[in-house]
């Protein structure tokens, strides 16, 4: 069966910015290009890969900010999703880390989510979003009460997915806690093709992301206050000001750069730093697909992506001395750039293609034979 002959709609939380789950919509699109799109608000101005996409949105779309202040409007999210009218496709795929799975479908209609991750603010994650981002004190004491309603619609909109997908086994143990679901493993995929590897000299470490508490810059910069090592931080957040001003003149902000000069980056590094807890995580395996080795933290999906000693180094606890005693580790050893490259091209966009392709067939025909 050639699935690709069925009415496909694909369906996300929004789309405001090129991120990993943004890659994944892409994919999805370059795979179902005739499949329309149907999401809670879409920056066009900055989202330049969909442009020949057909992308409906909801009423979220028209708020003020909407664009790029789409936090704002956590509380409308369920009933924007739950008002698309999805009842002429036969699969709908939606990619999911927020409100995207909600969706209504018809009994008959095939609905697989690819789920990144159970809602961070609804579940785990819900006291350290109240206590580590700046809110009025207004907004501190509504919010929680909001997040407890957002968690029950969230569970309920889980039993409305026929299939989860996810991006790691960190993630699908926790669909599994949260949701009381089974969920497949696809891991995500990098371009490796787009990445090269350098026989430049390399003299300063990288990282690369949004500065917002979780990613752990703060202690990024904190360690390299006390090592002689350079380092190149690539991003901007609602910690930079904060970074900046603690940060010694080892330590360079180079806030947004182009595709191109990431490459570079990446290619002429010494290493990549990747102090957080991730569901996945897709930097670092660019970092691999240019040969360059990660020091990670022992947690999440680096754990399926780095291999110790390999193609990099892991660290225990989230601490200076800790991330310290890993940087100096990888600066010790003798990395090999073509194993590390070699190892990224097992996560490459082609494979996650077939799988995905096959997975959607195979969970097609065993949805009819329920329904037959």
């Amino acid at each position: 069966m050639d699935v690709k002959k069925l009415k496909v709609a694909i369906v996300c939380d929004w789309l405001t910015n090129f991120a990993g789950a943004e890659r994944v919509i892409y994919k999805m699109h370059k795979m179902f290009p005739d499949a329309p799109i149907y999401t809670s608000i879409f920056n066009s101005e900055k989202m330049k890969a969909f442009e020949n996409a057909v992308v409906h949105t909801s009423f979220i779309q028209h708020f003020p900010r909407a664009k790029n202040k789409h936090q704002w409007y956590l509380s409308f999210y369920p009933i924007a999703f739950e008002q698309f009218d999805l009842s002429g496709y036969d699969i709908v795929l939606s990619s999911a880390h927020s409100a995207a799975k909600g969706v209504i479908t018809k009994p008959e209609t095939l609905h697989i989510s690819y789920c990144h991750s159970p809602m961070r603010y609804a579940w785990d994650n819900s006291h350290e979003y109240i206590r580590n981002y700046k809110m009025p004190w207004i907004a501190r004491s509504f919010i929680p009460k909001l997040i407890h309603k957002i968690r029950m619609w969230d569970r309920l909109a889980a039993d409305r997915v026929d299939y989860f997908l996810t991006n790691s086994n960190y993630v699908k143990k926790r669909i599994k806690k949260y949701y009381k679901r089974e969920a497949d493993v696809i891991y995500p995929m990098v371009n490796v093709q787009d990445f090269y590897i350098s026989k430049g000299k390399k003299d300063y470490y990288l990282a690369v992301g949004r500065f917002t508490p979780y990613k752990k810059f703060d202690l990024i910069v904190d360690t390299f206050n006390e090592l002689p090592y350079k380092i190149k931080i690539v991003g901007t957040g609602v910690q930079e000001k904060e970074l900046k001003a603690k940060a010694k003149s080892n330590i360079e902000f180079l806030g947004f750069v182009s595709e191109e000069k990431l490459k570079d980056l990446y290619a002429n590094a010494k290493g990549f730093i990747f102090p957080q807890i991730e569901d996945f995580g897709i930097t670092p395996l660019e970092s691999m697909s240019s040969g360059r080795p990660v020091v990670a933290f022992n947690k999440g999906g680096a754990l399926e992506t780095v291999v110790e000693k390999k193609t990099g180094i892991f660290f225990e606890e989230q601490n200076i001395p800790h991330l310290k005693a890993a940087i100096e580790k990888c600066e010790k050893t003798d990395w090999d750039s073509k194993k590390i490259r070699n190892h990224a091209k097992k996560f490459s966009s082609e494979i996650f293609e077939e799988k995905l392709y096959k997975y959607i067939e195979d969970k097609y025909l065993e949805w009819n034979k329920k329904l037959s």
